[in-house]
Formats: C-alpha cells, sequence, structure tokens
C-alpha cells in the first residue's frame, strides 16, 4: 500500500497587501513559520484561503510563489473549488505545472446538487485532472453535503486519495469513517479543530486546522498525543486549542470572525499582513487588542 498522507495540514491564509495584491513576503514567512512548526503538508486555496474571494489570476499567483518557497519539503495541496468545471481544470493543471502533490475540490456552490449530480460532476472532472483527489465537505458554504455513498462512489476512481470533512458534524464524520473501515489507503482529515485529537483517537488521519496557521507546534503535539494514545497530554493540549477557539475566533460578531481573527493574529506574531479580501475587512484597534490579549492569554 501506498503511503498516504496524515498529521497536520494547515489550511493557508492567503497574506493580502490589498483586495488584489498578494502579500508575498509574508506568504514566505507564513510559510516557513509552519514548516518549522513540524507540520506534515500545506494545503492553499482553501476556505481560510479566502480562494473564493481571489481573481482568478491571483490565485495562479498564490499556487506559483507557494510552490516556490514550499520548494518540495512537504506535500503541497491546492484548492480547485470553483462553478466552472474549466476554471478547475485549468487551475489543477496549473498546480501540477508546479509540482503540487494533490489537489481539494469542494462541490460546485451556487446551484444545489443531488447526490448522483454530485457523483457526476466528479466523474466528469476526475479523469481530466493529473494529480490525487482529496473531495472537501463544506456543506456551510456548498448547500450539499456528500452522502457517505456518493463519496464511495467517487472514490472508486484511484486518484482519489483521501477525504477532508469541514462539517462540524461528529456523527456524520465518523459514518464516512465507517464507510472507508475496509480502505486503509484512504485518508480522512477533519477540518474543525475542536474535533481532531478525538476523530484522529477513533482513526482518522489527521487535521486541516485554521489555528496551525497561528501555533502549529500546538496542533502538531495534539496530533502526536492523540496517535500516541497519550489521553492526558491529549486533553492538555485540546483544551488550549478550546481556549483559541473561544477567543481568538470568537472576537466580533459575525461568521467572519475567525477568519479576522487568524489573520489578526498572525499579523500581531509579525507574521503576515491581515488584510482580507472583500466582503470582508480586518478587525479595528479595539477588536485587534482583543486577539492581543487573547494571545497572551495562551501561554504557549
Amino acid at each position: 500500500m501506498k503511503e498516504i498522507l496524515r498529521g497536520i495540514v494547515p489550511p493557508l491564509v492567503t497574506p493580502l497587501l490589498d483586495n488584489n495584491t498578494l502579500d508575498v513576503v509574508g506568504l514566505e514567512k507564513l510559510i516557513e513559520h509552519v514548516v518549522a512548526g513540524g507540520v506534515h503538508g500545506i494545503f492553499i486555496l482553501g476556505t481560510t484561503g479566502e480562494a473564493q474571494s481571489l481573481s482568478f489570476e491571483l490565485r495562479k499567483e498564490v499556487i506559483k510563489q507557494s510552490a516556490r518557497v514550499l520548494n518540495g519539503r512537504l506535500p503541497l495541496l491546492v484548492g480547485i473549488s470553483d462553478t466552472s468545471l474549466v476554471d478547475s481544470v485549468s487551475l489543477a493543471n496549473l498546480a501540477a505545472d508546479n509540482d503540487a502533490d494533490g489537489l481539494v475540490t469542494a462541490p460546485p456552490y451556487y446551484f444545489a446538487t443531488g447526490q448522483p449530480e454530485l457523483a457526476e460532476f466528479y466523474e466528469q472532472l476526475i479523469p481530466q485532472l493529473n494529480l490525487p483527489v482529496y473531495l472537501y465537505n463544506m456543506p456551510t458554504h456548498t448547500k450539499v453535503s456528500f452522502a457517505p455513498s456518493t463519496i464511495r462512489r467517487i472514490a472508486e476512481n484511484p486518484k482519489v486519495a483521501g477525504f477532508k470533512d469541514s462539517s462540524a458534524n461528529g456523527g456524520y464524520f465518523q459514518s464516512v469513517m465507517y464507510e472507508f473501515r475496509d480502505r486503509p489507503d484512504f485518508s480522512l482529515f477533519v477540518g474543525p479543530e475542536e474535533m481532531m485529537a478525538e476523530s484522529v483517537l477513533m482513526g482518522a488521519h489527521g487535521g486541516v486546522n485554521g489555528g496551525a496557521n497561528m501555533f502549529p507546534k500546538l496542533y502538531v503535539a495534539l496530533y502526536n498525543a492523540a496517535v500516541d494514545r497519550d489521553i492526558d497530554k491529549v486533553r492538555e493540549l485540546h483544551m488550549k486549542v478550546m481556549q483559541i477557539s473561544s477567543s481568538i475566533y470568537s472576537v466580533g460578531s459575525y461568521g467572519s470572525s475567525y477568519l479576522k481573527g487568524v489573520k489578526a493574529a498572525l499579523s500581531i506574531l509579525g507574521i503576515c499582513s491581515d488584510e482580507l479580501a472583500s466582503p470582508f475587512s480586518k478587525f479595528d484597534d479595539e477588536h485587534k487588542n482583543r486577539i492581543r490579549e487573547a494571545i497572551a492569554k495562551l501561554d504557549l
């Protein structure tokens, strides 16, 4: 059996100078920061990377610059989610040309697809791709959730290497893990970091956790503790993750608070700009000071 992807794979934020300008120096510092933190791969152009708010040209630059900086040191996964199959294939080809290691694709959004239509979409898309594919479940943003049987059908294609779930529905993710109980070659990742340790304890292969942008060593240590079944260590480190979740991600009262919080923290830590792509904007000084206080209380 080929070696499968496992561990902590941060969904990298996209450092910006303005709505359509990449913060290249910030991206370099961020990638070096997470690599030094011991992560097992990097995922660009996901939800945390604000991919759907970025122009197609900017997304292409993110791919090229990330590949240049990472330079093959870790697996590079590239998000190709789009409403257009043709544009998804175009991004995938660019990722392959820049030596990426895998592609991540959420269902096409805007139009709600039925399960047979979802499977047919991927049966049309995947044969056109030249890299391993990871399916990405993000029902709050796409209006559709992969049924476990649909994932199984799509995964009959050997190019499909794994699945990432960001539904935050523990029962659902367990049902997907059960569906793939006879497929040790298929990677199963969880997005919400509040569920990562328990999911790994139950057999998942890792986490695609936004907090690892800020504090990669913490998330890697928590993952390792779960793999080692060190329950006391899991409890200790999980409390830190919950502290991050209940402080940095909950400043402000909008759905964008998580993104704003992560970018504000990265700015405070001196890693990259806290600019966000439209329709969002960065925190004002009052909210940023609350993030600064939350970081100080973490005692990492």
